[in-house]
């Protein structure tokens, strides 16, 4: 038998004990699956199709007189196959909406939006909320170069959301000081409601054919006040995480503990985060990542969901989304968090 050929009984039997097992993380018996199904079935029965099920890998026994949990597989298979995505209430769309504007009108930062939309997802699926976003694709309004040493100097760049960001860069020996006024006037003159991407493909076309119209060291500035904020890597990413203490909620046996310790590190390990975070821009919609389908996950047997958010230009500019056990609630999570993507998309648009 394959996954294609699960009848309804069978189907209707596995989502049961899905179901059961995402609402109280307890192995599911046969007589509580038999109780609950208006079919007429024994708990006999019942048994028989578990074993049929146990046998296509989509659920095991932790312990030998135990009842049955899902494998990764079979979350995989209920997720795509059989979980009935409901929408949000209007009073939840609400709650978003005015937690989310209310702090862009507090703090008029993005990164401060972002990291209250973090929160929300939070307190709202029991969870960690995390966002990824990608500080070369703010908007810009001002770039200032000022010195703090001989060969060293403060790189200041101001956001159209009023973010400041700073960066040490190293300068050429003996520049004068008019060399980074210059700097500084030519880029302001560059950036005006663009991208640092924007910015940087603009000035190397303007190089290429002769018009930049800088001599060497300014445009050594130039160049790394841009790159600095430019690197390879997820350098200039920035990882936004709350909510880590909801995941301590309804642990009282020590597998369970050791799973939420595991979870902890993968969350210090923020490069692998980022990285893993970043699949998910490689599409639209919401993505849901189950345990030891990536690496991060492998040991602490997490869920991720997680859905990409646009600027006004449609580009995708980083994700968020909720980390929490394999029995998440994605019937209301995924709702979630693609409502609070759309949200933070609009505002940024």
């Amino acid at each position: 038998m394959s996954l294609t050929d699960l009848d309804k009984r069978s189907r209707e039997i596995f989502r049961s004990i899905v179901e059961t097992y995402l609402d109280t993380g307890e192995p599911v018996g046969s007589r509580n699956v038999a109780r609950g199904l208006g079919m007429s079935l024994s708990p006999a029965s019942v048994r028989n199709v578990m074993a049929d099920l146990e046998h296509l890998g989509l659920l095991y026994s932790p312990h030998t007189s135990a009842g049955r949990l899902p494998t990764e597989t079979g979350l995989r298979f209920f997720i795509d196959a059989l979980l009935e995505v409901g929408d949000l209430s209007q009073e939840e769309r609400e709650r978003i909406d005015v937690q989310v504007r209310a702090s862009s009108h507090a703090k008029g930062t993005m990164e401060h939006v972002l990291t209250e939309a973090s929160q929300l997802l939070s307190g709202l699926s029991s969870g960690a909320g995390v966002v990824l976003t990608h500080k070369q694709d703010f908007r810009l309004r001002q770039i200032e170069f000022i010195r703090i040493e001989p060969l060293k100097a403060l790189a200041v760049l101001v956001g159209e959301d009023g973010s400041v960001e700073n960066r040490i860069i190293d300068l050429p020996a003996d520049l004068p000081q008019s060399a980074l006024i210059e700097a500084g006037n030519y880029l302001n003159a560059q950036i005006q409601g663009r991208t640092l991407s924007d910015v940087r493909r603009e000035l190397e076309r303007l190089r290429e054919a002769n018009q930049a119209e800088l001599d060497s060291l300014t445009q050594k500035i130039v160049e790394a006040g841009l790159a600095v904020w430019a690197g390879e890597g997820g350098e200039n990413d920035t990882l936004i995480v709350r909510g880590q203490s909801n995941l301590l909620t309804d642990v009282d046996v020590a597998e369970d503990l050791e799973r939420v310790r595991l979870l902890f590190d993968d969350l210090e390990n923020k490069r692998d985060l980022i990285q893993l975070l970043g699949l998910a821009e490689k599409g639209d919609g919401v993505r849901i990542f189950i345990g030891s389908e990536n690496k991060l996950f492998s040991l602490s047997g997490s869920s991720l969901v997680v859905s990409p958010y646009r600027d006004r230009e449609q580009r995708i500019v980083g994700v968020l989304g909720v980390i929490g056990p394999t029995r998440l609630n994605y019937a209301r999570v995924i709702p979630m968090v693609d409502y609070t993507a759309r949200l933070v998309s609009r505002m940024l648009g």
